[in-house]
């Protein structure tokens, strides 16, 4: 569905990514895993249109989208949650929903509901503000509006930052149930246990590298894994 071939992206004079290729079949869950600064948010940033590539390419369900805008990419059928969930704050939830179909016309009824079959919350608070859930009623409304645009692909960076473990475990349950209804899931993620738990292959990043992959269950005990992100001895 997806593969990037020897991608480079400059920020300026600095190398964030060192020409990495990778690649997402329909129906996963991929985990891109890394700390912080490895390029992992730098990565979706490319696919999801918000910084060009400078080399190398990107093509999805066959099509060169290599620098394709961003909007473009949303009627092409990829969604992003973004870190930090950046929902409108001053919208409602039910506005913050309504925003996540603009690439489509007609009338969301149907596509409400069923997020808020999805995340029964969200219809409990559908007319409070943004600004006044919770942040992991956030991270709920970042992924509905995202599934507003009917993707096919969705890319979630960083789902679980800053939330509380029994929430986190409610975020990755839900991620399986997307994939489970259809879509193929592309998450970035610091979180190796959680993610891995969900992924069928992951990509571990570093430096702006891609410096191995596998299965998700021979990552979660590889011991490369294991000591950097588990905080055990190789």
């Amino acid at each position: 569905m997806l593969k990037v071939e020897n991608a480079i992206v400059r920020y300026g004079a600095i190398e964030a990514l060192h020409a990495i290729s990778f690649e997402v079949n329909q129906g996963e869950v991929v985990a891109l895993l890394g700390a912080n600064g490895a390029g992992k948010s730098t990565t979706l940033r490319m696919l999801s249109g918000l910084h060009s590539a400078w080399s190398g390419s990107v093509t999805f369900e066959g099509v060169d989208i290599t620098n394709e805008k961003a909007h473009d990419m949303v009627s092409r059928g990829i969604g992003l949650v973004p870190e930090g969930r950046r929902i409108f704050p001053q919208m409602t939830v039910e506005e913050n929903l309504e925003m996540g179909a603009f690439a489509r016309s007609g009338s969301f009824h149907d596509e409400i509901e069923e997020q808020y079959a999805k995340f029964p919350i969200l219809k409990e608070r559908r007319k409070q503000l943004g600004a006044n859930l919770s942040g992991g009623e956030q991270q709920m409304l970042a992924i509905s509006r995202a599934l507003m645009g009917k993707p096919r692909l969705l890319l979630l960076d960083e789902p679980s930052m800053g939330l509380a473990p029994m929430i986190i475990e409610q975020i990755f349950e839900i991620i399986g149930q997307i994939r489970e209804a259809g879509t193929t899931v592309f998450v970035v993620e610091q979180n190796a246990t959680q993610a891995l738990q969900i992924a069928d292959r992951g990509y571990v990043m570093e430096n702006g590298k891609i410096v191995f992959s596998d299965s998700a269950k021979n990552l979660l005990v590889d011991p490369r894994v294991r000591a950097v992100y588990l905080g055990e001895s190789a």
